[in-house]
């Protein structure tokens, strides 16, 4: 044999080894994809109802077994379409394959091409981890996943499951569930409308509104997650956390059951139900064991009282302690409004327990002590108006009837400052009072009656019943008396040997008609309107 028929030869044989081989790979592959008849008790046919079906049955308590790709199948009755490779299975079916797979059912269908089934009436599917039951299963053992769409139940070691719809993939041990989706717990209730639960992790992830509610608080979403095991979870969308005491509202809330902890941001109100209180903001955080909140990011709070509600802005708030020792601290650009009456300091604390609100500045530095005017330290002051009034403090104590739950009074103990506009004169002018001490009434969320102690002044414009003007009224006494009516002066009393003179208005110099100290802060007056919108 010369080299070219060698090479021709060795070339042909190999063609005919390859042939040879695939012919055995396709018919080892479609042996493989048969189903194959275990045991059965009898063989009939029936081609009127089973076309190319043969009919195996049960005998002697001996169930009918076929076997596919390491799935067992067993039944009392089975209708086999070997041309199509396919089973029909009824009659207390059941279907294992190793380990992994445990189902029980009154029928199934089963197609060896898809390696797909689909099963009815009583259906379990058990393993080590948990049992599904459903009156439909559909089983994909391509992609090794149950699902099932005419309501489903499972239960695990501490929780029983129930949805509409549902899917578990085996593999990576997660449940999908749509509809009506409820998780019972021992220690938590869960409802969503679409959820994916991990069995493993035990990790709950929410697509649609969704709750979840224990006995110390409920949860409320339209998306998140939440660790079912650690009690720790992310809420978005229309997010609620509340309990006996708070509500908190907002667009991403972060809760930490263990560390009885939450933050939340974007749209937040925090709401607590048993002292009238509302605060809002773009970032919180909720201290529970601490009873305490503090918010950050333009936040406002309302405390709802009797009459009107109290308006409160700063640039960071608090709030504080358990009720008996509630407080509501606010720091820098703080404002307030409450009816009439508004205000801005640096500073506020509201004492729930005692009733009282507290303005004051920031403390002042040696060198601020040293250098500054007391114009300029009025200008730093705590600041409150109403009506036609300005008053100024160190600091400005607001009072609360607990009873009434209305701010009845205030008081300042240094550095009091009081300007009313002169609405007769055209309101270019001011009357004005300064002294040491303050004290105010309020009535009906409005000051109606003031008193200055020690070392007070006065400059008041006198008019006559014509109200032509008399004079500027320059005065000083131990105390002052000064009753308001109709965002005006209505009558004043001095005490303790009063010394005063009537100016003529052209008789005293423009710098004459302030006292030391006169600052008109009227144009940074706070308003609902302008700065609580």
């Amino acid at each position: 044999m010369d080299q070219t028929e060698h090479k021709q030869y060795s070339f042909n044989n190999f063609i005919s080894i390859l042939i040879l081989f695939i012919y055995f790979s396709i018919n080892l592959h479609s042996q493989e994809k048969n189903i194959e008849i275990i045991t059965a008790g009898s063989f009939d046919r029936n081609e009127s109802l089973f076309p190319d079906g043969n009919i195996l049955n049960e005998s002697n308590n001996k169930k009918v077994h076929l076997r596919h790709d390491e799935m067992d199948v067993f039944s009392k009755r089975s209708i086999f379409f070997q041309k199509r490779n396919s089973f029909i299975a009824t009659g207390e079916v059941i279907v294992k394959q190793g380990d992994s797979i445990n189902l029980f059912c009154d029928s199934l269908n089963y197609d060896g091409d898809t390696r797909k089934f689909s099963s009815y009436g009583s259906v379990k599917f058990i393993n080590d981890e948990m049992e599904l039951s459903s009156n439909v299963l559909f089983f994909d053992r391509n992609l090794n996943e149950i699902f099932f769409n005419e309501s489903g139940k499972i239960i695990d070691s501490l929780s029983t499951i129930e949805s509409k719809k549902g899917k578990y993939f085996i593999d990576n041990k997660k449940y999908e569930f749509e509809e009506n989706v409820r998780i019972n717990n021992p220690e938590y209730k869960i409802r969503s409308d679409m959820m994916d639960y991990f069995l493993d992790t035990e990790l709950a992830y929410f697509f649609k509104k969704s709750t979840i509610k224990t006995d110390r608080y409920n949860i409320y979403c339209n998306k998140g997650f939440y660790d079912t095991k650690n009690k720790i979870g992310i809420f978005e969308n229309d997010a609620k956390v509340s309990n006996e005491d708070r509500i908190i509202y907002g667009d991403s809330i972060y809760f930490n059951d263990n560390l009885e902890y939450a933050s939340a941001s974007k749209n937040i109100r925090i709401i607590d139900k048993k002292e009238n209180l509302i605060i809002k903001g773009e970032y919180a955080e909720v201290f529970e064991k601490l009873d305490s909140a503090l918010i950050t990011k333009n936040p406002m709070a309302i405390n709802i009282t009797k009459n009107d509600s109290l308006f409160i802005k700063a640039d960071t708030l608090y709030s504080i302690g358990k009720k008996d020792t509630r407080k509501i601290i606010g720091y820098f650009n703080v404002k307030f409004v409450n009816g009439s009456m508004s205000g801005k300091s640096d500073k506020i604390e509201i004492d729930k327990f005692l009733g009282l609100t507290t303005l004051s500045r920031k403390k002042l530095n040696k060198r601020q002590i040293q250098i500054l005017t007391e114009n300029q330290i009025n200008e730093l002051n705590p600041v409150i108006w109403d009506g036609n009034s300005q008053i100024s403090g160190d600091k400005i104590i607001l009072k609360e009837d607990l009873q009434k739950n209305i701010i009845d009074s205030l008081k300042i103990t240094n550095n009091s400052f009081l300007i009313e506009i002169d609405t007769i004169g055209g309101g270019n002018n001011f009357n004005q009072m300064k002294g040491i001490k303050l004290f105010g009434k309020i009535i009906d969320n409005k000051l109606n009656r003031i008193k200055i102690d020690q070392n007070a002044e006065l400059i008041y414009y006198m008019y006559d019943d014509n109200q032509e003007l008399i004079g500027i009224d320059k005065a000083i006494s131990s105390s002052i008396i000064m009753t308001l009516k109709d965002n005006g002066i209505d009558d004043i009393i001095f005490f303790n040997q009063p010394e005063g003179v009537l100016h003529p208005e052209d008789k005293l110099e423009e710098n004459q008609k302030t006292l030391f100290g006169f600052i008109n802060r009227f144009k940074e007056r706070v308003t609902k309107d302008k700065n609580f919108k």
